[in-house]
């Protein structure tokens, strides 16, 4: 196989919602108890959700692509300081295309992860109509004019049962087979994961083969070891702490009851799932005498790679040993327009990660075992010729990819000079 000749899904990807978000899908009467797009004197840029006295940033690390990487940090502050196909769902694709990334899952951004900022609302029902008319952003503007370029997924309001599978069959209705659930509910006030709250959601979610899309940062996320610390400390452990979310959910007993149930892992990495699972057994036989969990006749490792997905960005040792992690349970993410991605080089950054890999592992980890996760054929819409990288950039050879800067403030002047940008340096940005 050649580099050009690859199929490329990703599993983790943002758009940046645009201030235009809730125009088609609220009343005008409904929009008046919407968060609003607010732009202060000095550029910065937040959403106000003033029914609610409620306000969020849509910053930094969040949509940094296409800047160069000397201006990384936690900017940008507003949508003129980033990239057009960050936040335009037009140019978007013209970004998937200039990376060869034929189709992508995408997660929330201002509302967070797991869109739980909206869960914040006294008016709850208030609440429950804006992660509907989300959806249907997403879910119609955002997506619906590419049919095949995306897996459709959508935010619920976890916090009260019979809306949440109301909006849950609303969205399958839509042609939703994903949702995002957070990696640990007890963190945001919700009943855990173990509690009987959740029955109704697993068997509907297990009926109709939904994929729980479990984002990094929705549940367990790593500490600034101290103030001193090197930010990259704290970017280096970052995918690894989701470590601690999955354990957790590998002790559901619902995976055992409901075998369709899926939890797709965002943004956490394949390298550290074999001795994850080598633990996971050892704890088993070693501890199952008096921690008393009942696995059903099955070592956890294999309960794992009945129910999870995993994806990476660049983890050429969890490539290299993906029989160890599972090779049908190994996906892509780009996590487009973030920090992180690799983007327009998507193919030769992910190239090298399949060295001495054969062509149907290159093509499992690439799309297939995505496709098979998430119940998605983009192929049968769009045609596998119409799908490679090579077909994808021959439809942007218009798009200008070099890195521009966008001025402002930016990584270089965080912090002093001749020392590593501290935890400090920059929590300190996102108080100014």
């Amino acid at each position: 196989m050649r580099m050009e000749d690859m199929i490329i899904i990703s599993v983790d990807d943002h758009p940046v919602e645009p201030p235009t978000m809730f125009d088609q899908h609220l009343s005008k009467e409904q929009i008046k108890l919407a968060p609003q797009y607010v732009v202060e004197d000095s550029g910065a840029a937040y959403w106000w959700w003033e029914h609610e006295q409620l306000k969020t940033y849509c910053v930094g690390l969040n949509a940094v692509v296409g800047r160069p990487r000397e201006e990384y940090g936690f900017e940008p502050e507003n949508l003129t300081q980033m990239r057009k196909g960050a936040w335009d769902k037009d140019a978007h694709i013209d970004d998937m295309n200039a990376a060869g990334m034929l189709a992508s899952v995408n997660f929330p951004t201002y509302p967070g992860f797991a869109g739980t900022w909206f869960w914040k609302a006294k008016d709850k029902a208030n609440a429950i109509r804006l992660i509907s008319a989300y959806n249907d952003w997403q879910i119609d503007e955002w997506c619906g004019p590419y049919p095949g370029r995306y897996i459709l997924t959508g935010i619920l309001p976890l916090f009260d049962m019979d809306a949440t599978l109301a909006e849950l069959k609303r969205l399958i209705l839509k042609g939703c087979r994903s949702v995002i659930f957070p990696g640990n509910t007890s963190r945001l006030g919700l009943p855990s994961v173990h509690n009987a709250y959740w029955e109704p959601f697993w068997k509907l979610c297990n009926q109709e083969h939904i994929v729980l899309n479990c984002h990094i940062g929705t549940g367990a996320t790593p500490e600034h070891p101290s103030m001193e610390s090197p930010i990259s400390a704290w970017i280096t452990t970052m995918p690894i702490a989701i470590a601690n979310d999955v354990a957790d959910l590998l002790h559901l007993d619902a995976l055992h009851r409901y075998p369709n149930l899926k939890i797709s892992l965002s943004e956490g990495g394949i390298g550290w799932i074999p001795y994850f699972l080598e633990r996971a057994d050892f704890v088993k036989k070693h501890h199952g005498p008096w921690v008393r969990n009942e696995w059903h006749g099955k070592l956890p490792s294999e309960v794992f790679r009945e129910h999870f997905f995993t994806c990476f960005i660049d983890d050429q040792f969890g490539c290299r040993n993906y029989k160890d992690v599972g090779e049908d349970i190994i996906g892509y993410e780009c996590d487009y327009p973030h920090s992180d991605c690799t983007w327009p080089n998507v193919p030769e950054e992910l190239w090298p990660n399949f060295t001495g890999l054969s062509d149907t592992v290159i093509d499992k980890l690439t799309h297939l075992n995505a496709m098979k996760f998430f119940n998605f054929d983009p192929i049968a819409i769009l045609g596998r010729e119409n799908c490679t990288v090579a077909a994808l950039r021959a439809k942007a050879t218009h798009i200008d990819t070099a890195p521009r800067s966008f001025k402002g403030k930016d990584a270089r002047v965080i912090g002093e000079r001749g020392r590593p940008v501290s935890s400090a340096d920059v929590l300190a940005t996102l108080a100014d």
